[in-house]
């Protein structure tokens, strides 16, 4: 409640002073407004992401589709806030989750507190191309989870990304590039992190979570860094491919998902298993088509939580392995058409093998960009030993 006020209080200053001063707004998806200070110390600019989403779930009985279930949500409201502090050379972003599903998870390990904070990290250019991030940010894991929620190509990202994603995480992220000649261009990031995902205010409970990534990217860079961006908006006008390969290693891992997913408790304290991940994955883009593709392969030592008795608890790691890809064209009336397989072979040692086919269809009309547009999807999903599945989704989305 005391944060509620407190950001309501904010939001209406901030109305009361642009009203007091017939401040004239940036134009959409730059911001609602933004701050420079008189001695260009600092500055900030403030945004706002909105999702509206609806959705409708058959399973498949006697070789026909019933138990409809439908759902209408805020699938995400996010205040965001980004600028530099002192030089250009130290930024900053924080993102703040409003809806229930951003703010869900409180625990003990949180304080019992909802997770608001989204993203909370500190950007330091220290030397030519050497960034070193401090605070809550994205790991640079797949390219899918890489992208930012407003940027998503589909209503939502896929459940390869939702089975192995890392996510976000509290530490430290070292990030660089370099130019080797008019065209290859080379990206690394290196992050060493607590390694039980956002928000955590208890102590380090297993050990720490290590992520790599390289990419590489033979014709240059995308427009507008538009390797992170889905779908070919800018329109390529020559080729362009990223080729990405990341490894996260979470040393005794007390999480079912790493950083992700259920603590494993047992009746003596934490289930603790190594978990490792590895992610392989390419962006092509050209002329309005776009093309992404994502390996990704996940083991751990001890998948399985036990008790003291060596009795399964019911807590599983997700190991295994997954595929997902997706293609888009963009017509020039800004109507996207779009297609993606994801399969995933989940071994789960308590069961057997399960094997799951997701076959999808998308819409997207882009009214501005991805900062104003209408999303829809229709998936079809294949489990295996279970009733198949049929899901419709409609999506609206601002950004400003």
């Amino acid at each position: 409640m005391k944060f509620s006020y407190a950001l309501l209080v904010l939001l209406f200053g901030v109305s009361e002073v642009m009203n007091a001063q017939n401040i004239e707004g940036p134009s959409l998806g730059n911001g609602i407004f933004k701050s420079v200070a008189k001695d260009s110390t600092w500055a900030m600019k403030m945004g706002l992401q909105l999702q509206f989403q609806g959705s409708a779930e058959w399973e498949e009985h006697n070789n026909s589709f019933s138990d409809l279930e439908t759902q209408f949500l805020i699938r995400r409201a996010r205040l965001k806030f980004d600028g530099f502090i002192y030089s250009p050379k130290l930024t900053y972003k924080i993102a703040l989750g409003l809806s229930n599903r951003d703010m869900s998870g409180a625990s003990e390990f949180t304080n019992n507190a909802p997770r608001y904070i989204v993203d909370a990290v500190v950007k330091w250019n220290f030397y030519e191309n050497f960034e070193l991030w401090f605070g809550q940010a994205k790991l640079p894991g797949d390219f899918e989870t890489l992208i930012s929620s407003a940027n998503l190509q589909f209503v939502d990202r896929s459940k390869l990304s939702k089975s192995f994603g890392i996510d976000r995480d509290l530490g430290l992220q070292l990030r660089h590039q370099l130019q080797f000649s008019e065209h290859l261009l080379i990206k690394e990031a290196f992050a060493v992190s607590q390694g039980e995902g956002r928000n955590v205010t208890s102590k380090n409970l297993g050990g720490f979570q290590f992520t790599s990534r390289l990419e590489v990217y033979p014709f240059g860079d995308f427009t507008k860094d538009g390797a992170f961006i889905g779908g070919d908006l800018d329109r390529e006008p020559t080729p362009k491919l990223a080729l990405g390969v990341a490894y996260d290693f979470n040393d005794n891992a007390v999480k079912t998902g790493g950083n992700q997913g259920d603590y494993m408790f047992t009746d003596s304290g934490f289930h603790e298993t190594d978990i490792s991940t590895v992610f392989v994955d390419a962006v092509f883009k050209y002329q309005g088509f776009s093309l992404l593709a994502q390996y990704t392969d996940r083991a751990a030592d001890a998948p399985v939580a036990i008790n003291s008795e060596g009795l399964p608890t019911g807590d599983v790691v997700n190991v295994g392995s997954g595929f997902n890809v997706q293609s888009g064209y963009l017509f020039k009336s800004n109507w996207e058409v779009s297609g993606r397989y994801t399969n995933l072979n989940l071994d789960t040692p308590l069961t057997a093998k399960n094997i799951e086919n997701q076959y999808t269809l998308g819409v997207s009309k882009y009214i501005f960009g991805h900062k104003l547009k209408v999303q829809s999807d229709l998936s079809y999903l294949n489990v295996e030993d279970s009733a198949d599945q049929l899901m419709y989704r409609l999506q609206f989305a601002v950004q400003f």
